[in-house]
């Protein structure tokens, strides 16, 4: 039932999330509703964006709490739970806080100042909320993933991957999924942000991550047999929401297009992308300290790119190369330096292991 190999897949899924969630950011720049929500906009919209961030939304960030679930069970293997703990406030909790205070009010202050607002210092959690979600979901489950890990030959576990190794067992995931949004009754369902309806959703997904990965191959076996039917029931479902139900679209449809969305990510990666690569060992390194640097030149590149007399597609394109040679440029400065590496989320060194 164990899976004690490297899951290059999972490394694989990860560093794809983020990098959807980079593209996807740069896209809100080019949406009419981007400044509600505190982005640099463009004064042309680029607005059939919108099908394929409408597509992305349901799933991008509950797919990142499953894996950060998942990737627990595999730090379990060589840590106990005050090593786990110690490890994840290391690596998540101080570059939240690190970024909180000075990473996210530099582009609070490049929107002040574009937009002719007073500046004024905006510390706060920004676009790294889910980091503070995360390690909260690690302290809570920690003894619940100890014990399951202790007893992974036991009744109770082996009825986990019993339930897991069929699709019926995914019932209960959809279902678990649906009470949350019915009782929150989020709207917009996609709403995540810094919302109880964010919070719960993550502790699920960061939950059934990791007895995914607990249900040994039975479980991935499973979902790569299925792959096309949830591949297909995810596109159906899509179109039905963008053709017909547009924002009003019941929650259990929501999160089934959702859950079938993350099952299909998570299938054909298992069956593709279980390899690995010099590119995947330097972009899983890399993907975090990106993800925490990408807001800052994504308006650094809004406020350069913006003002100029271009079509909106060839804007598009040189916010999203001045985004990625921002942060990867950065992050080739950060790796190099001992002490700067632990802020965003790296160990002090490349061959430290621990």
């Amino acid at each position: 039932m164990q899976l004690t190999n490297r899951r290059y897949d999972i490394d694989w899924i990860r560093v794809i999330a983020i990098g959807l969630l980079l593209i996807y950011h740069i896209a809100i720049g080019f949406q009419p509703w981007g400044m509600m929500i505190a982005f640099i906009t463009n004064n042309e919209p680029w607005t059939s964006l919108w099908v394929p961030m409408s597509m992305l939304n349901v799933w991008r960030i509950p797919l990142l709490f499953f894996v950060s679930g998942m990737g627990v069970y595999f730090a379990l293997q060589n840590r106990n739970g005050k090593q786990l703990i110690a490890e994840r406030a290391g690596r998540i909790l101080v570059p939240f806080l690190f970024g909180a205070i000075a990473i996210v009010p530099v582009h609070g202050y490049l929107w002040q100042r574009y937009y002719h607002y007073d500046v004024s210092y905006m510390p706060g959690p920004g676009h790294l909320w889910f980091l503070a979600n995360i390690f909260i979901y690690v302290v809570l489950f920690t003894p619940l993933f100890l014990y399951l890990k202790r007893n992974e030959s036991g009744k109770f576990v082996r009825a986990i991957a019993c339930t897991f190794r069929t699709p019926l067992g995914l019932i209960l995931v959809v279902g678990a999924f649906i009470l949350e949004a019915v009782i929150l009754k989020p709207f917009p369902y996609e709403m995540y942000a810094m919302t109880w309806h964010g919070f719960f959703l993550g502790m699920l997904a960061f939950l059934f991550g990791f007895c995914f990965v607990l249900s040994g191959s039975g479980f991935w076996n499973m979902i790569v047999k299925y792959r096309w039917v949830f591949l297909l029931i995810a596109v159906a479902l899509f179109v039905i929401r963008l053709l017909y139900f547009n924002m009003s679209t019941p929650a259990a449809l929501l999160v089934t297009e959702s859950q079938c969305w993350i099952l299909s990510v998570f299938a054909f990666g298992h069956k593709y992308l279980n390899r690995g690569a010099k590119a995947l060992s330097y972009l899983s390194q890399a993907a975090y300290p990106v993800y925490i640097l990408h807001m800052m030149f994504l308006y650094l590149a809004s406020v350069l790119i913006f003002p100029l007399s271009l079509d909106v597609r060839i804007k598009f394109v040189l916010v999203l190369l001045i985004t990625v040679a921002g942060c990867f440029g950065t992050y080739e400065i950060i790796r190099r330096i001992k002490w700067i590496r632990p802020l965003f989320g790296l160990r002090f060194s490349e061959r430290d292991k621990g």
